[in-house]
């Protein structure tokens, strides 16, 4: 008695090949996209911090010095073992006291205008300068002297 062969024909496998050979570059391409997504999104979040440090640089010099910068500069920061080029300018609003601080963040110098990141945050500066605390005030806020703890505050 004759047994019938088992196993897949000459046909079945050229067309799993063929199969096969569409599908593989068409998942190479699908897995360089994603890398090239990731990133992508890594750069950008990595700008964020970039123009929030600036923006928060801007914002400690007022605190300190009460003037609010006006105008435009640039310059670099490294961070994340790459360099990063960043732009800030500052404009007034239409309401007195209340500046528009623009950030912008690029991998390159040419890149001024298409920024990787832009971050718009706002300050405004008073109208009478800040109260600074009276010299026998206690070193830490909420903290009473030892007389005042004595005296019930």
């Amino acid at each position: 008695m004759k047994t019938k062969a088992q196993g897949f024909t000459l046909v079945e496998v050229m067309v799993a090949l063929i199969i096969a050979a569409l599908l593989l570059p068409a998942l190479v391409m699908s897995f360089a996209n994603q890398a090239d997504g990731i990133g992508y999104l890594r750069d950008k979040s990595v700008a964020q911090w970039v123009a929030a440090n600036e923006l928060t640089r801007l914002r400690m010099d007022w605190q300190v010095t009460q003037l609010i910068f006006q105008g435009q500069r640039e310059g670099q920061s490294s961070m994340a073992g790459r360099d990063w080029y960043w732009w800030v300018s500052s404009s007034e609003t239409d309401v007195e006291d209340f500046y528009r601080i623009d950030v912008r963040v690029a991998l390159t110098e040419t890149e001024n205008e298409q920024p990787l990141y832009t971050l718009t945050g706002f300050l405004s500066a008073p109208s009478e300068p800040l109260l600074s605390l009276p010299e026998d005030s206690p070193e830490e806020p909420g903290e009473l002297s030892p007389d005042e703890q004595r005296d019930g505050g």
